[in-house]
């Protein structure tokens, strides 16, 4: 017992003394900040925050990341930018990790997050975890030929020869 007693205060002694412990809560606030750099530059905001693209970016963080009920359709049904601060609130970091690698429908460019390393993911995860969970559920993805009651953006491009022919 005493020796497991001076083993363990042997590994709190190296820590400290190796600024591991100042460092780990330090990491905290900077995976928060980096999580805030990735978010805002990565374009999350065009989708998932009302308002953010007409308001030039100037929507609060207060209101970050809460959805859209704006769909999208296309052949791929109706998709709804989900509530961030509610999906994450909801799943651990191995779980945001998974789920932020999977296909997703368009038009979330879900390659984006595939493509990201580990410590930019974790880091989104953290600045959104810091945000707290807000705002309400957002419409349900509805299959192809489902009519929707909201708005939403036609995703379906027309004719490119016209488009080409207009050049």
């Amino acid at each position: 017992m005493r020796i497991r007693n001076v083993a363990r205060g042997a590994l709190v002694t190296a820590a400290l003394l190796s600024g591991g412990w100042a460092q780990a809560a330090g990491d905290s606030a900077a995976a928060v900040e980096r999580g805030r750099y990735v978010v805002s530059t990565s374009g999350c905001n065009d989708c998932h925050t009302v308002g953010y693209p007409e308001s030039g970016g100037t929507v609060p963080m207060e209101q970050w990341l809460t959805g859209s009920p704006v769909g999208f359709r296309g052949p791929w049904g109706t998709t709804y930018p989900a509530n961030l601060r509610l999906v994450v609130q909801s799943l651990d970091e191995a779980q945001w990790l998974r789920t932020a690698r999977r296909e997703m429908r368009p038009p979330m460019p879900w390659f984006s997050l595939r493509d990201m390393s580990d410590e930019d993911l974790r880091a989104v995860y953290a600045f959104i975890r810091s945000l707290g969970g807000s705002g309400g559920a957002v419409p349900e993805y509805a299959p192809p030929g489902v009519a929707v009651s909201t708005p939403y953006i036609d995703f379906v491009p027309r004719n490119l020869s016209n488009r080409q022919a207009a050049r």
